[in-house]
């Protein structure tokens, strides 16, 4: 049987576009803030982004991050690689404090807004975190736990604040005074985010010497542990998954400064971190930004204005999206490409989503430790549904077995990558860096295939990880918050199919008060855990099923629940 040693070890790159290298620069940038600089020059009367009707050029973008750079160095005197914490939705605020920060030399640490306190304490006291930007609606959880960081400074940003008189006015008073979004909170020696842009103006930027290899990002992601890990990512790594998309997209069609991609998924999510944020300052694409894509009127209504290019989307948003009774008033005839990723594409999604709009979804894969993308269907229209694609240039992915071996062409095993975009590591955690490799090469802990064309398909998860609407989540953390709850004796988490999220989280409890109730762990879960992580079903078990050396054992119940769905 062929193995992928004796055939051509790069079999995919004869399904590249002429358009599209083997390889790809990744030194092309002495770090993402001449990348940033480039961009602001080169697309300086270009609009960058746009957000509930408000739009700024890349030369204004360049004023405002270079103001509140100002602001970070002068008032908060912040140093090269200190740490600074963005906590936000989608928001013209949001690309401002990011490049700042990245001008000024600084790591970002992006943060889930939806995290409870617990959550977000162990992400900042873990990563060293020292300032913090964070929309005032959840400034409440900040107060119960900044204590227990090592955050000094707090930069507190309304939803409105960037989008003019009297806009601005009309939007913060709604979401504090009438939506009621904005709990009470006591942070006294906050500053406002306008004042920080202001305080900046008045004092001069100073640039800061970077290195490709300094790390730009620490991105948190899951890990089988139950512990949150910081991956690190290096400006080279994000430079090199950005110059690898902008060759990538070039089949599309979209020439640079002409494209408006959509951005309904979140920057502070490594997948539009850098295929929508940061890659736009390569096209000259402006970005629209949707702060809450779960309003689909509001978000169809957006769509309405602009002659969308390119799009950026997971399954569900994609499906939510299709099964609008409005979705028929977007004219989608200057969409080019349509980008899927951060959880499996459905083939009945791809398929309406075709029919919908003339354009098949191109779905990828990645993970936030490869900064993010490793495949990709091809944008010129050779995409097999189904598939995550042929790897990008430079990189180079394979399968191979628990014994680290290869596998034969088409059969089953992890999937492991190497290439510029792997990350340097996770942060403060060397023994699981060194788990996660095998020599140069990343081990995903994702099983798929590769067929004689070199085109890889995710067969299964090797992990217990679940995906909740292209979000990860792990068990252990959810059984150490179950656990926790008063009343309970034993928890086992698993993740059950769902037709509209892909998995929902699942949990089988064992009493030690047999008073306790369902509503009362949900309650509980609620309080100690982001909502797409709270478990949605919790069945009562007199015992779960364990090894002979007492460990529970999830297997078991997780093919229960498939027997049931057989029937």
């Amino acid at each position: 049987m062929a193995t992928q040693a004796t055939l051509n070890p790069y079999p995919w790159r004869r399904f590249y576009p002429k358009e599209v290298p083997d390889e790809i620069n990744p030194d092309a940038y002495s770090s993402l803030a001449a990348l940033f600089e480039e961009g602001c020059r080169l697309f300086r009367d270009r609009p960058a982004y746009a957000c509930m009707g408000k739009q700024l050029t890349f030369g204004e973008l360049d004023k405002l991050s270079e103001q509140f750079a100002s602001f970070l160095q002068n008032d908060l005197g912040l140093q090269k690689g200190d740490r600074l914490g963005i906590q936000m939705p989608n928001t013209l605020q949001y690309p401002v404090a990011m490049f700042g920060a990245l001008r000024a030399g600084l790591t970002v640490v992006n943060t889930n807004p939806l995290y409870t306190p617990r959550e977000m304490q162990h992400q900042y006291k873990d990563s060293g975190t020292k300032a913090i930007v964070i929309l005032s609606n959840f400034a409440s959880h900040l107060e119960k736990i900044i204590d227990r960081t090592e955050i000094k400074h707090v930069v507190i940003t309304q939803l409105g604040d960037l989008l003019g008189f009297p806009k601005k006015q009309i939007v913060n008073a709604v979401v504090k005074y009438v939506k009621k979004l904005v709990p009470a909170y006591n942070l006294p020696d906050a500053i406002s985010f306008n004042d920080a842009l202001s305080r900046g103006s008045t004092q001069p930027f100073r640039p800061v010497t970077i290195k490709n290899t300094d790390l730009a990002f620490i991105q948190y992601t899951g890990g089988t542990t139950g512990v949150s890990k910081g991956a690190m990512l290096t400006h080279r790594n994000i430079i090199a998954n950005v110059e690898g998309q902008h060759y990538w997209m070039k089949p599309g069609g979209v020439p640079d400064g002409e494209g408006i991609i959509v951005a309904a998924l979140p920057l502070y999510h490594v997948y539009a971190l850098t295929t929508n944020a940061l890659a736009a300052l390569k096209s000259g694409a402006m970005n629209l930004l949707i702060t809450n894509p779960r309003d689909l009127n509001a978000f169809i209504d957006d769509l309405k204005k602009y002659k969308i290019t390119a799009f950026t989307g997971v399954n569900t948003l994609y499906n939510g999206l299709l099964n609008h009774p409005r979705i028929g008033e977007v004219d989608f005839s200057y969409l080019k490409v349509t980008s899927a990723g951060g959880m499996a594409l459905q083939t009945t999604v791809a398929e309406r989503w075709s029919k919908l709009t003339g354009n098949t979804p191109c779905e990828g894969y990645g993970l936030t430790e490869t900064s993010p993308v490793l495949s990709s269907n091809p944008t010129d229209g050779t995409v097999r549904v189904g598939t995550i694609g042929i790897p990008w240039p430079s990189t180079e992915m394979k399968i191979i077995h628990d014994d680290g071996t290869d596998a034969p062409i088409g059969e089953a095993g992890e999937i492991v990558a190497r290439g510029p975009q792997i990350f340097k590591g996770y942060y403060n955690r060397p023994e699981e860096t060194t788990k996660s490799m095998l020599g140069d090469w990343f081990k995903t802990g994702d099983v798929g295939i590769m067929n004689e064309d070199g085109f890889f398909k995710i067969v299964d998860r090797k992990k217990d990880m679940i995906l909740v609407s292209g979000f990860n989540v792990y068990p252990n953390e959810i059984e150490e918050v179950v656990s926790q709850c008063p009343g309970v004796l034993e928890v086992a988490c698993i993740g059950v199919p769902d037709e509209k999220s892909t998995e929902v989280v699942k949990i089988f409890v064992v009493k030690k008060d047999p008073n306790l109730t369902v509503e009362t762990i949900k309650a509980y879960c609620r309080e100690n855990l982001t909502p797409y992580k709270v478990p949605r079903a919790i069945e009562f078990r007199s015992e779960l099923p364990k090894s002979n050396v007492g460990k529970i054992l999830r297997r078991p119940l997780r093919d229960e629940e498939l027997e049931k769905l057989k029937k």
